[in-house]
């Protein structure tokens, strides 16, 4: 009574289908994220990314920015005096590691390091997935042929 039509997504290949969303999710990410934002900087704004990172000496992983103690205000002093001067941020922040130690800066050297390995171990898992769903349909590709084959003969 009715022919029914294959669903155009069921002729797509299965990468197609599974790369789609995924290049979707990523550009939806990066637009997101704010990384093609092409604004500088104020040097408040920098002053106070830096401030957002480095620890009150005499309080317990509380950032300057958060904190009103004596100490954390002339960090704070210290770090707008650098920004003013157009130091970087890495020189501001090894300047606070040599007068205060590493213990000052709320994140730990190589921090961007520590995402790679969930990144990588996540990449992994959808590799693994896509090689099974890929073996998965080739296989159901080569049943369906069979089937056809002995029905025609």
């Amino acid at each position: 009574m009715g022919h029914r039509m294959p669903d155009r997504a069921a002729r797509l290949p299965l990468w197609t289908r599974i790369a789609g969303p995924l290049v979707v999710l990523a550009v939806a990410l990066v637009i997101g994220s704010g990384v093609l934002s092409s604004k500088p900087e104020t040097p408040a704004q920098r002053a106070a990314a830096i401030e957002s990172v480095v620890r009150c000496p005499s309080c317990i992983d509380v950032s300057v920015s958060q904190s009103e103690e004596t100490t954390a205000l002339a960090v704070r002093h210290e770090i707008v005096r650098l920004v003013a001067q157009g130091r970087s941020t890495g020189q501001i922040e090894q300047a606070l590691v040599d007068q205060y130690g590493q213990t000052i800066l709320l994140e730990p050297p190589g921090f961007p390091f520590i995402w790679i390995v969930p990144i990588v171990l996540g990449a992994g898992a959808l590799g693994v997935i896509g090689v099974l769903f890929w073996r998965r349909s080739r296989q159901f590709s080569a049943a369906r042929a069979a089937q056809t084959t002995s029905e025609v003969s």
